[in-house]
């Protein structure tokens, strides 16, 4: 009877842990995820997304989320093209496209792309002067998109983009760059003071020119110059004489 009772708890014992090792031999990969799968070490099949059987002790999987990363990037020190040091960090995002490459070929692919972020960064950036690095941000984020997608190609991961947060500079720097926009601005309104002159005095010159040509149009002119000064009292009226013989009705003799 003992004997009976002991063979049944074996076999109890041996359901129960048959039934766990069933249990452990699947796996749930989400929507986002796939399941690098190896068989005895060696690379099998990518899985997923749903419900994943394994072999215990002869299949391995490792989860892989295909959700695009959003990774910021440390403020770089950067020496532009024309030498000013300046103190420039990013943002990065960036998922999986293969999960394959993303295991076999790089040991973190997190971590391998921040660095190459971080030196590509300062690459980029080094190649170029601090006013570009100022007023032209969208093409120096297109250009380092461009060369951090390429180097991680390889890893089986696309880098869709790249933003350039902040640009910081010195206090030096910052004083020095005010004084450029301060004379530049005070250039600007030079050339507007000396284009409008330029333009009044051609209208002078004009006006000069067709009163030139017509003696009446001269005349109309110098008398709605004396009705404005004839309304102040304190003023002496000095009348040319080609303006009282038109008055008179005549001509001055020749």
């Amino acid at each position: 009877m003992s004997y009976e009772m002991g063979g049944g708890l074996l076999m109890l014992i041996l359901a129960l842990l048959v039934l766990l090792l069933i249990a452990s031999s699947f796996r749930i990969l989400r929507e986002y995820q796939r399941g690098v799968v190896f068989m005895l070490g060696r690379f099998w099949r990518v899985k997923g997304p749903g419900l994943v059987l394994l072999i215990p002790g002869v299949q391995q999987m490792v989860r892989v989320d295909l959700r695009t990363v959003v990774m910021d990037v440390p403020s770089q020190d950067v020496i532009s093209h024309d030498n000013v040091s300046v103190k420039v960090n990013a943002v990065l995002y960036f998922r999986v496209v293969d999960p394959e490459r993303a295991i076999i070929q790089v040991a973190n692919f997190l971590e391998a792309t921040s660095q190459l972020a971080q030196t590509t960064l300062r690459s980029v950036l080094g190649k170029h002067e601090l006013d570009e690095m100022l007023a032209e941000r969208e093409r120096l984020n297109l250009d380092i998109q461009k060369a951090l997608d390429v180097q991680t190609d390889g890893w089986g991961i696309k880098v869709s983009n790249v933003e350039i947060k902040h640009v910081d500079l010195n206090e030096s720097m910052i004083r020095a760059i005010a004084r450029q926009a301060e004379a530049e601005r005070e250039r600007r309104a030079k050339i507007i003071h000396a284009e409008g002159e330029l333009q009044a005095s051609e209208k002078l010159l004009g006006a000069a020119r067709m009163l030139a040509q017509q003696p009446e149009a001269m005349q109309l002119r110098y008398m709605q110059t004396l009705t404005q000064i004839a309304g102040d009292k304190s003023s002496t009226i000095v009348f040319p004489m080609d303006i009282l013989q038109a008055l008179r009705g005549k001509t001055p003799p020749e």
